[in-house]
């Protein structure tokens, strides 16, 4: 058995503690709000962002961040990606040396170009950082519907501990040692499903979405790549696996506000509608300007942009994205 700390009591934190404790685990969640602890408490239900699963009265819910962490043998970041670095820096003091801290929040820094193990490992020099990613909507890890992530570490001994701590009958875990591909892949894929989403709300159909999937693929690929991620992480869980599920699924809240803009919301009523963090509108400047510093060509994140932050609209979007000039598909396939 683990001491577990998750910090975060969202859907995916609190997803994220039924599992862990069901599998045997001793665990506690830290969230800022009092009012969601004193529910979870009282309730053992977040009947706003997890609503019909039960909870079981052995986690405990906290607001005290500094009795989430201490003495704990894992730590979970399961907050928004805005929040990683706030978080990371105000729970550095209370953190052991070596002590094993797995993010499971998807995203890029905006101001910085950092990935979240980034940001950790910078705000926690003494921290052992891992990742957990893969196709893993809250609400059907919370109904135990079978699941399977990957989980990248720094060294193959951790990378297996933290395997061990999650795997289940159900949460089945891979590992890989690509962490830099793993978080890419996890972070473009929000921007991909925006498009994808956006796609659905002007009516268009399955070839549109195909399209934007595998041509998504292409683009993270090139950049990836060029950053020093492997080619095949990006076709695995935290690429392709992720990519699929978050650009079709009606969980997927980067999906649904991406839908409500290609019906003509602006991107901050379609964010207030959603009622949570879509993470995929950060992690877009943070790919145009990762594409623009490395000189990738990333047009579908170029254009999602455009929409997002300059109010082009989505059907132009779309037009200029189909009306662009021919390419081959595979450059590096010669001709006979």
């Amino acid at each position: 058995m683990a001491k577990i700390g998750i910090l975060g009591a969202g859907s995916w934190g609190t997803a994220l503690a039924a599992l862990l404790d069901n599998n045997g685990h001793q665990v506690q969640v830290w969230s800022t709000f009092e009012e969601e602890v004193r529910m979870l408490n009282e309730t053992h239900e977040h009947s706003e962002k997890l609503p019909g699963v039960k909870i079981s009265q052995s986690i405990v819910f906290t607001n005290e961040l500094e009795k989430a962490v201490q003495d704990k043998d894992v730590i979970v970041l399961a907050v928004p990606s805005p929040f990683t670095r706030k978080t990371a820096h105000e729970i550095g003091p209370f953190l052991k040396q070596g002590q094993r801290v797995v993010n499971v929040a998807k995203g890029i820094e905006e101001a910085t170009l950092m990935t979240l193990s980034e940001i950790i490992e910078e705000e926690i020099p003494q921290a052992d950082v891992s990742v957990l990613s893969g196709p893993s909507h809250a609400e059907e890890v919370g109904r135990r519907i079978p699941t399977t992530c990957v989980v990248s570490s720094k060294t193959q001994e951790t990378a297996e501990y933290l395997q061990s701590i999650f795997m289940s009958p159900v949460f089945r875990v891979y590992t890989t040692p690509d962490m830099l591909g793993v978080e890419l892949g996890a972070a473009l894929k929000n921007v991909i499903a925006l498009a994808a989403g956006t796609a659905d709300g002007l009516g268009y159909g399955d070839n549109t979405k195909a399209a934007l999937i595998t041509r998504g693929v292409a683009e993270i690929c090139r950049l990836g790549v060029c950053m020093g991620a492997k080619m095949e992480t990006f076709y695995g869980l935290s690429g392709m696996g992720d990519l699929i599920v978050t650009c079709a699924s009606v969980h997927s809240r980067n999906r649904r506000a991406g839908f409500l803009i290609g019906q003509g919301k602006t991107m901050k009523e379609a964010m207030d509608e959603v009622k949570m963090v879509v993470e995929g509108v950060y992690s877009a400047k943070a790919a145009k300007a990762l594409a623009e510093k490395h000189q990738i060509e990333m047009p579908i994140v170029t254009e999602i942009c455009k929409v997002l932050f300059e109010d082009k609209l989505a059907a132009d979007a779309v037009n200029d994205l189909m009306l662009r000039d021919k390419k081959v598909e595979s450059p590096a396939l010669p001709w006979e």
